[in-house]
Parts: C-alpha cells; structure tokens; sequence
C-alpha cells in the first residue's frame, strides 16, 4: 500500500510539492513563534535571577535594565561611586555589585565590575583564574568561541560597543586573559570581565582603590564616611555605570526603588518588571503571526483535500479495479487516508527543518540573535503537538476523498473505462 502510495505521489510531482510547501509554511512560522518567544522569555528571566534592582542614571527605565542585565543596549549615562557606598549601607540591601562600561572587543562588552558578578551569574571558570590586577580580564565562553582567546594572550579594547565602530583601540593598555568561564546561558556568556580599576586605568582616570573591591556587605557609618570623604578628593570621572543590587528582604521591593526615584538623582528599575513589560510589547505581534500561521494552515488542508479529491477522480478506474481484484473497501479507503497523511507528514518534518535551520542561520549571521541567546539546537514538547497537528490536518484533508472513492459504483465507472 505505502509503495502504490509513494507511486501516486511522485506521479504528481509539483502538485505534491506545492502540498508539502504551504503546509510547511505553516508548521515552520508556528515553531519559530514558539522558539523565539520561549527562548526570549527564559533567556530575560536566566539572566535577571538574583538581580532585584538596577541602578543607573535618569532615562528610561528598559534602556536601564536592557544595557546593564542582557547588555542589549545602550547605558542611560554614569553615576558617581558615592552612589555605591551608599547602597551598601543600606540595611534593605543585600550586595550591590558596579558596573563601568564603555569599550568592547570585536564587539563584545568589556565590563569594569567586581569578583562578585560572577558568582551572581553562578558561572564557574573552565580554565585559568578570576581576575586580581589591573587589566586582568576573565572572558565569558561565546567570547572565547568567537575570538578563540586562550589563556594569556593580548588584546586591544576599542571604544563604544560596537564591532565595527571606528573607534581607536587602547594601544597603551591592552588587557591580558587570565580566565575563561564556563557556559551558563546567560548574559555573562558574552562579557569581557575586568575590575573597574582596570577600565579607568584604560582611560586615564584618577581613582582611588578605596571603593573598588569593596565588600558586598553593610560597612560601618565610620568606613562610609571615610569613603565619601576620600571620594570628595578623586578626579570625578572615576564613575560607575550601574549598580545591580540584591534585596535583603521582602520589603526592600516596595520602599527601596520608591526611594531612590523619589529622593535621588538616580534610577532604580526593576529587571522583572521591564522584561515583562518588554514581552507584553511583543504579544499581539505574536498573536497576529500566530493566526498567520494557523490561516496558511488552512490554507494547506484545503490544498491537500482538492488535490486528493481531483486525484481520487483521475484514478478511480484504477482503484475500482483494484476492487475488482480483490482489494476491500477499507484498503482503498486507507490508501487514499495514507496519502494524505504523508504529504502531512513531509510538509510538518520539512517546517520543523526550515524553522531550525532558519534559526541557525540567523544566529551565525545576526549578532544581535546570538546576543539575545535564541539556539537553533533547542526543542520543546510543543513542537510535538505541532507535528501532530498538521498530520491530523492531512488527515481530516483526506477523509472526504477516501469516504467517497469507497462509495462509487463499480460498473459505470469501469464502463468507462
């Protein structure tokens, strides 16, 4: 039966490829839907964990927490470090970790920070050690796969963080790689980590080592002085980026931002609510795709079904006289079942293909779809009930043909033929 099938089908050639193609038209938007919007919205919440708050400059809260978290976009602006110690005082929070950014290399972000940041991400070193002087750099694994960096070697940072920017390099201060970290599939995956000292040493700024790798825990209000009043004598172009900081409790989340958006000239936003806010932005932009992909479906179904029942007209003197010789009425019915059921089949593996096949190609060829963490090599049990799906679609395609083909009179339609 399949090989009679298999004969059908290749008789027809472009008709069953055109079958195969607006069906897997269907399959391949509905997995990439599925693919992006799951992988975006594990990739946001993986890489906010253990961040509660981010605090930047005066702008927008999204631009905040996008350029600080996932490092998808531009900084907001620097704060002072005062801004550190005073964070660090406070009995509402737990750490708070800085960050100085500015440079890259070949594109990937070079972030002035403390030992602390790695460990917020729960990332591990595959190779090397954490970093410890001045232009010690640790890099994140895509860096290493994509620049082939290996333990010891040289390399120039570029101002701004773009690849292909034109900006001048450091000649003067190039970094050395004493680390490499291990996967995590998370932001750090694509960071070039060094101490702030390191990034403020690159650009010639006076600073004192006072605030640079300080504890994450509360200092005293004598060391907060001190440090405020050593900070009152240092160049101010010694600043930070941005603080992520860690509640110590529950109700640090409602008085702590209010606090500092109110009383301050700095911004707290925080990652949870901006990423949602984020993907909430995309949802009818899915929704419409999604009933795209549903309407190409149907499209498809219906394609199949008048290519079967025109198929089914064309053959009918074959397949009455298979009757004829022998063959029952459920054979043929299921011939013609299995028809349809196997342009279903080919049309849902052919999407499944294309939709990864197309993710992987945007990887290698977008840096921004490799940044937002997207793999082509991802699957989830959806992807199954989408297969499935459009089986059943092929199916219910073939069964008005199929009841139909089994209905016939034999006599006039072997009469005429």
């Amino acid at each position: 039966m399949i090989r009679l099938v298999l004969a059908y089908l290749a008789e027809r050639k472009l008709t069953t490829a055109l079958n195969i193609l607006l069906l897997a038209i269907s399959v391949g938007m509905l997995i990439l839907l599925l693919q992006s919007t799951r992988q975006l919205e594990e990739r946001f919440l993986d890489g906010a964990e253990n961040i509660d708050l981010v605090v930047g400059a005066k702008g927008s809260p999204l631009q905040l927490v996008l350029s600080s978290v996932y490092h998808l976009d531009q900084p907001t602006g620097n704060i002072p470090r005062t801004a550190l110690a005073e964070l660090r005082g406070n009995p509402m929070v737990s750490s708070a970790i800085p960050l100085a950014l500015g440079d890259n290399f070949r594109g990937f972000r070079i972030v002035g920070t403390e030992p602390a940041l790695v460990d917020l991400y729960a990332a591990e070193l595959a190779a090397g050690r954490g970093f410890a002087q001045s232009a010690e750099v640790v890099i994140g694994a895509e860096v290493a796969a994509a620049t082939g960096a290996a333990l010891g070697q040289l390399f120039i940072g570029s101002h701004g963080f773009a690849e292909d920017g034109g900006e001048q390099g450091h000649d003067a201060t190039p970094f050395v790689v004493v680390g490499i970290l291990a996967p995590t599939g998370k932001p750090v995956d694509r960071l070039i980590l060094t101490s702030m000292e390191s990034v403020w040493d690159v650009h010639g700024i006076e600073h004192s080592d006072t605030e640079g790798s300080g504890s994450q825990h509360g200092h005293s209000e004598a060391g907060q002085s001190q440090a405020a009043d050593d900070m009152e004598h240092h160049s101010s172009d010694a600043d930070i980026t941005a603080i992520l900081v860690s509640y110590r409790s529950p109700a640090a989340a409602v008085r702590l931002p209010a606090s500092i958006n109110r009383d301050t000239a700095l911004q707290a936003a925080s990652p949870a609510r901006e990423s949602t806010r984020l993907l909430t932005l995309f949802e009818p932009a899915i929704e419409a795709l999604s009933l795209l992909g549903l309407l190409l479906g149907g499209a498809g179904a219906f394609a199949i079904f008048v290519t079967l029942w025109n198929a089914v007209r064309a053959r009918e003197g074959d397949l009455a006289l298979l009757r004829v010789m022998g063959a029952n009425r459920a054979s043929i019915f299921g011939t013609v079942l299995l028809e349809g059921v196997i342009i279903a089949l080919l049309s849902a593996l052919a999407g499944l293909l294309f939709a990864h096949g197309l993710l992987w190609f945007a990887s290698q060829s977008y840096r921004s779809v490799a940044e937002a963490g997207i793999s082509p090599f991802r699957f989830y049990p959806e992807e199954v009930w989408i297969v499935a799906g459009a089986v059943m679609v092929g199916m219910v395609a073939a069964l008005l043909p199929a009841w139909h083909v089994t209905r016939n009179n034999l006599a006039p339609i072997l009469d005429r033929n």
